[in-house]
């Protein structure tokens, strides 16, 4: 009858290793998980912080003063908030009907005033009598003499129209100081068509459509009128629209004295802070209920100047209510660039977060984003994102930005920046934008709509884009990382991140680039190990990239130098070492993150293959666990020791990890002796892989390893027993060292786990089994063999091996409990089983013919 052999042995063609045996019961190769890098929270709201790349000769200031002459009193005209194309049309003046195709005469000379007055007047009565319907009847008369006769009286009209217009001057002037020049803006404007369609209204306006129609009509019945009369009724017309324009004004004139003048009277006049801002308050609110935000209006220099004076208080709540005003005025400009550096100077001070949480000043803002011209303006945008961005430093206005659709806005402006190119003059000034830009976002990136649309937006290749064109800006690149290195931990925008084949470059092009920036290549690194955590694809993509590899090892040894000469630095002052290993040190922080990406990348079977025979890079791992203490800093130690672990896995000719075995085990024998537990199971764990060949075991028989790891089996914990088993099972492959497991009570500890554990853990009960086997290999007599502990370990396999009773542990597994179990655990198993029950049958049967 043939021997039976132990369960490490396969035929040739299949052969296993000791490693793969236990990597059938639970994976070996393991991912490592590290805290995100910590960016500390400026100390002040300034443009560009502490740690900025930029010179200060060479940056916008955070600090300015800001007076009455920091804006353009002269200026008044709103900004359109769009951008129009020239009109090709020119306007001609015409001086008589016969006489139509004539140019622009010379100026004539001003009109009486009394004589002003006299047609205004007349003009207001037709005016009125239009409105009742009485000017014209209600159908159009026939082509007679009547309307001849109209025709006449045109020029008269036409005068009139010119008269209400120079009033309309004369009063003007009357009102407003004398260098205000908005009176002239008012008087051109009229010619003006968007204005003239927009005052269209009440009867008047019925009645400019009832004349419109019967035009239509006269032309669908074929009388066509000559072409002199066609321009009389297209006269008639534009005079009712001037009509009504001119009354527009009466009412807006009235508004102004009636609501806003006291309103600027009391801002005039008044000390009182608090006063003041009740009056901007009010000043608001009634200019918004006359729609006179952001529009034309007769007085509008007057308002904006007396503005422009109160900014010379120092009072922030006083500058909010200034700047929310002015800005809402849709100011161009000087006055612009003075509005945003107002807001700015607001948002600076974190104490007033609470006052712009009740106002509208983001509004505001972010209106301005929506409508300057980025490259005409891009200083005033500047100081707005500015302000912008010291506002999502407040949690409440974080979540408004969002819901007001800052997101989009600031991905729209990023798309323009984008496509402004390097050799463009604009190119440097717009990277302060971006500064500013991408550390909003970095804030907004907090919450989870932000990464749904960043996600759907397509920003993950925007962001790239910036990251080349500005590859040099230190400061751009850090805050785009940021943005990536908060984003990546999460699975949609880590797999977004890796569709963007090019980032893989643009990372390894920056670590080349900044390889001294520890705050920009901790998180650049960071990053890389979020996506070689989570996909075989960018593990892969990653690795083939050029110098990858190289580019790893090169900071790893920069890093290293750096630890050393701190550590020495120490040593040489006499300091203690910190005491606390969970704070590691900047450079120990980045060597941490860099195993981290190792280990990663060595889950996949190519990549992990040729790491595991890169003699440099298991050289640098061994280094660390040779020259640093688990005590002085545990995850670098521990992250060490799981990518040597994860590479040992690995059988593949000039292995360097087994070229360095016996040198890696006395390393590892340090960590084991540690009072680290964390420390202690993956050190177990590469003697795990290791304890395949026979020097280590060696080895472990000598240190008397093999007690502290049969002690482990006490632990209680499921993992420091399958790492324990791991090395048992090794170590029972010979059998002159198959007695070990008898010394500390090992079978005994053997048999309490796989009760305790085994039947929620069929892999550790599988590798537990696997390992009594070698070891019971030349069994005579299973009481002499396994002691007092055999009835307990039959009736453990007995119900083990009961389906029912075995699956109902894994129900919540489903299938794959249920394969594991009929193909891995139940043949070893119920060999086990079949063998005590023969040696403990006959042992029995010997004592009772005995009696």
């Amino acid at each position: 009858m043939e021997k039976p052999e132990p369960f490490y042995k396969l035929p040739v063609s299949k052969q296993k290793t000791s490693s793969e045996i236990i990597n059938e019961a639970r994976s070996v190769l393991r991912t490592l998980r590290t805290q995100r890098p910590f960016t500390p929270a400026e100390d002040q709201r300034k443009l560009f912080g502490s740690e900025s790349s930029r010179a200060p000769q060479n940056r916008p200031p955070s600090v300015f003063s800001l007076h009455a002459s920091s804006f353009d009193l002269a200026e008044s005209r709103p900004a359109s908030g769009v951008r129009l194309s020239p009109l090709d049309h020119k306007p001609v003046l015409v001086i008589s009907s016969k006489d139509e195709d004539s140019s622009v005469s010379l100026p004539k000379p001003a009109v009486d005033a009394a004589e002003v007055r006299k047609i205004s007047n007349a003009r207001a009565q037709l005016f009125r009598r239009t409105s009742q319907g009485d000017a014209f009847p209600a159908k159009m008369a026939p082509l007679d003499h009547h309307e001849e006769k109209l025709d006449c009286e045109e020029p008269a009209m036409m005068s009139s129209l010119h008269g209400t217009n120079d009033n309309c001057l004369a009063e003007q002037r009357a009102y407003i100081p004398f260098n205000d020049k908005s009176g002239q803006l008012i008087c051109n404007e009229h010619s003006g068509k968007p204005e003239r369609e927009d005052v269209l209204k009440g009867t008047a306006g019925k009645l400019l459509f009832q004349l419109k129609g019967e035009s239509n009509q006269i032309k669908k019945h074929g009388m066509v009128a000559s072409k002199p009369r066609s321009i009389d009724f297209k006269r008639r017309l534009t005079g009712l629209e001037d009509d009504m324009r001119i009354d527009e004004l009466e009412e807006e004139k009235s508004f102004w004295h009636v609501k806003v003048l006291p309103i600027l009277q009391e801002l005039e006049s008044e000390d009182n802070v608090e006063s003041l801002c009740l009056a901007c308050t009010k000043l608001y609110q009634v200019l918004n209920e006359g729609n006179m935000l952001g529009k034309r209006f007769k007085g509008r220099s007057m308002l904006l100047k007396t503005l422009y004076k109160l900014v010379e208080i120092d009072s922030d709540p006083l500058c909010l209510k200034l700047a929310k005003i002015i800005l809402s005025m849709k100011v161009d400009g000087k006055n612009l660039l003075g509005a945003c550096k107002l807001a700015f100077k607001v948002c600076r001070n974190g104490k007033n977060d609470y006052l712009i949480q009740n106002d509208t000043l983001l509004d505001c803002l972010l209106e301005v984003l929506r409508t300057e011209d980025l490259q005409k303006n891009n200083e005033a945008i500047l100081y707005c994102l500015g302000a912008i961005k010291f506002m999502s430093g407040n949690a409440v206005l974080l979540n408004e930005m969002v819901n007001k659709g800052a997101v989009e806005m600031l991905l729209q402006l990023m798309k323009q920046i984008n496509n402004i190119k390097e050799n463009d003059s604009h190119f440097s000034s717009l990277s302060h934008l971006l500064v500013q830009l991408t550390a909003t976002l970095r804030n907004l990136a907090d919450l989870p709509q932000t990464r749904c649309q960043l996600i759907c937006s397509g920003a993950v290749y925007e962001f790239c884009v910036a990251l080349e064109q500005h590859m040099i800006d230190k400061d751009v690149c850090t805050y785009i990382v940021r943005i990536f290195s908060k984003l990546s931990s999460y699975n949609d925008f880590c797999a977004a991140l890796a569709d963007c084949s090019r980032c893989y470059i643009l990372f390894l092009a920056l670590l080349n680039k900044h390889q001294k920036q520890q705050d920009l290549v901790i998180r650049i690194i960071f990053i890389l190990g979020n996506l070689t955590a989570k996909s075989n694809q960018a593990r892969e993509q990653f690795f083939k990239e050029e110098g990858s590899v190289n580019t790893l090892m090169s900071l790893f040894q920069t890093y290293h130098e750096l630890d050393l000469n701190e550590e020495k630095w120490y040593h040489e002052r006499g300091r203690e070492e910190k005491k606390n290993p969970k704070h590691p040190s900047k450079a120990e922080d980045v060597l941490i993150k860099l195993i981290r990406v190792l280990a990663n990348l060595s889950v996949h079977p190519s990549v992990g293959a040729a790491l595991a025979a890169a003699h440099h890079v298991v050289e640098l791992l061994v280094t660390v666990l040779e020259y640093k203490s688990v005590e002085v800093c545990e995850e670098l130690v521990i992250n060490a020791a799981t990518t040597i672990n994860n590479l040992s896995f690995y059988k593949v000719k000039s292995s360097a990890v087994q070229d360095k075995k016996l040198r890696i085990a006395e390393m590892l024998l340090k960590l084991l002796m540690s009072n680290n537990m964390d420390g202690v199971v993956e050190a177990v764990r590469v003697f795990g892989n290791l304890s395949q060949y026979h020097e280590i075991c060696d080895f472990i028989v000598q240190k008397k390893i093999h007690k502290f790891v049969i002690a482990l089996l006490d632990a209680k914990n499921q993992d420091v027993c399958f790492s324990a088993c791991g090395v048992l099972l090794n170590l029972t492959v010979d059998k002159d060292r198959r007695a070990l497991l008898m010394e500390e009570g090992g079978i005994g500890k053997l048999v309490d786990c796989l009760r305790d554990f085994g039947p929620a853990d069929l892999q550790l009960a599988c590798l537990i089994c696997k390992t009594l086997w070698n070891y019971s290999e030349n069994i005579t007599s299973a009481a002499l063999c396994f002691g007092e502990d055999t009835d307990t370990l039959l009736m453990l396999l007995t119900s083990l091996l009961d389906e029912e009773l075995a699956l109902g542990y894994g129900l919540d597994r489903g299938d794959r409990h249920k394969l594991y179990w009929e193909t891995e655990f139940k043949p070893v198993a119920e060999k086990l089983l079949d063998r005590i029950r023969t040696h403990h049958s006959s042992v029995s049967a010997a004592i009772i013919t005995a009696f």
